[in-house]
Formats: C-alpha cells, sequence, structure tokens
C-alpha cells in the first residue's frame, strides 16, 4: 500500500489529537521508569507539526516527512526527539529515493530507530513496536489486536536502553512510554488506512 501525501497529513494531524489526550497517561507511564515527561515533550512537538500542518507548505511526502522530523527534533527533549526524528527523516529519505510504499517506509524508520538508539528488538523500546509493525505490513497482518501484543510485550521485557535501563529488573512489569506513543502513532495510521 502507498502512503500518500494526504494520507500522511490526516495521520500526523490524528496522532498529534491523541498525543495531546494521552499526555497524562503518557507523563505517568514514563514516571514509574523515566523522567515523567514523555507525554509533555510529545505534546511540544506535535503542536509544533501542526503547525506545519495548517501552513501546508510541503510539496510532497517526503517534504513532509522531513518537516515533522525537524519539528520534533527542535520540540522533544530527551531521546524521543532524536529517535522520531530521525524515523521519520529516514523515512523521507526513502520516500525521495525510492517509493511510498508503507511496509518499506516504516521499515525505514524502524531501521533508523535502531540505529540512532544502538537499539535491537527486546531492549524495551519504542523499537519494540516500529520493528514487528514493519513485520506485520510485510506479512499483511498489520492490524489492531497484533499492534496491542506488541505493545503488551514490552511490559515484562528488562529495560537495556534510556533512562528505564538503570531500574534494571525493576523495569520489568512497566510499559515503555516510547512503546506506548509509538502504539498510539500506529494505531492511528489503522485509523486513516481502514484496518
Amino acid at each position: 500500500m502507498e502512503l500518500t501525501l494526504d494520507l500522511a497529513k490526516k495521520w500526523l494531524q490524528l496522532f498529534a489529537k491523541d498525543i495531546q489526550s494521552q499526555q497524562g497517561f503518557l507523563n505517568e507511564l514514563d514516571t514509574a521508569i523515566g523522567d515523567g515527561d514523555h507525554g509533555t515533550n510529545m505534546v511540544r512537538g506535535m503542536q509544533q507539526v501542526q503547525v506545519l500542518l495548517q501552513q501546508d507548505t510541503a510539496s510532497d511526502l517526503s517534504a513532509l516527512l522531513k518537516q515533522a522530523a525537524f519539528a520534533l527534533i527542535s520540540k522533544v527533549g530527551g531521546a524521543s526527539g532524536p529517535l522520531y526524528g530521525t524515523a521519520l527523516l529516514d523515512m523521507s529519505k526513502y520516500a525521495q529515493e525510492h517509493d511510498s510504499q508503507l511496509e518499506a517506509l516504516i521499515q525505514a524508520g524502524a531501521s533508523g530507530i535502531a540505529r540512532r538508539g544502538q537499539a535491537q528488538v527486546g531492549d524495551k523500546t519504542m523499537l519494540d513496536i516500529w520493528q514487528p509493525v514493519a513485520h506485520d505490513l510485510s506479512q499483511g497482518q498489520f492490524n489492531r489486536q497484533n499492534l496491542q501484543q506488541h505493545l503488551a510485550a514490552t511490559k515484562d521485557m528488562e529495560a537495556h536502553k534510556g533512562r528505564a535501563s538503570y531500574l534494571a529488573e525493576r523495569s520489568i512489569g512497566h510499559i515503555d512510554p516510547g512503546a506506548q506513543s509509538s502504539e498510539i502513532l500506529f494505531n492511528n495510521l489503522l485509523q486513516v488506512i481502514g484496518e
């Protein structure tokens, strides 16, 4: 399936709205194993993305993803800004150099997160959502049920990256906030493309 400029705009608009409404919940998750500000940081970044969407200056998908990437990198504190930003930048680059096939774009984003965060699947990070979603898309199995399972799986993982890794075994039993915001992102994607 192709990710068009129009679909991407709708996707980012929904994400901005849901991040706003889930801000407190994301902060709560982050309080347990991080700095307690993941929701606040993501809202700040997505408000900037909303400004860009209103200005409507992106001529194609690659340009939109690049604009959104820089908005998140400049506005979102902690690791989330650079990680989300890198994912979107790598998706932008892929769209420019290859095509806008959804599964390939998400795989490019997942690879960017792995590279930037020096993380692998199982480290209890947002990659534990992005990489399985990329796989599901390639297998035609991207749906709400699988997405929920990927998120739930992060609860029993021990964190090996980021602030949560300082807690070692005490991080087990908590949902990773970056994985949770990524689940919101892909839930929004399902709404846009239809499950």
